[in-house]
């Protein structure tokens, strides 16, 4: 990455697990698109009066040439399992972008816009006299 790793923790007190585990996450996201820019990784806690557990939420931003990918996933109650499927999504998504950019989508064929409709060369009566008030 040209731009390094940017990790940001609200609402809860930062672990140096939590970070060296988003820092292994994000090493693998190169190996998906090796042109990846940057990466910036917003975790929050968000202070929510709600019945369940303490829900976070995970915000990736990556940066890649010509574009930027957001990725957002709200509340989940581990953070493990809210980083795993973020990161999950950035994959996924980074895997497309690159697929758009190699030209490896399928485009569906056009069809010319001034399109005779089928069968109108088989209209009875003829062209040159007027219709029949």
């Amino acid at each position: 990455m040209q731009i390094p790793l940017q990790i940001t923790i609200r609402d809860m007190p930062a672990s140096t697990a939590l970070e060296d585990h988003i820092r292994e996450k994000a090493a693998k996201l190169e190996l998906f698109y090796p042109p990846l820019m940057g990466c910036r990784v917003v975790i929050e806690l968000p202070h929510k009066h709600k019945h369940q557990g303490k829900l976070f939420n995970v915000r990736i931003d990556l940066t890649v040439p010509g574009s930027e990918i957001v990725i957002n996933r709200d509340q989940s109650e581990d953070i493990y399992v809210a980083l795993r499927d973020a990161f999950d999504a950035a994959k996924r998504k980074l895997e497309d972008y690159g697929r758009r950019q190699r030209g490896d989508v399928k485009t569906h064929q056009s069809w010319p816009a001034a399109a005779e409709p089928a069968g109108a060369e088989d209209v009875v009566g003829d062209s040159e006299t007027p219709p029949a008030k």
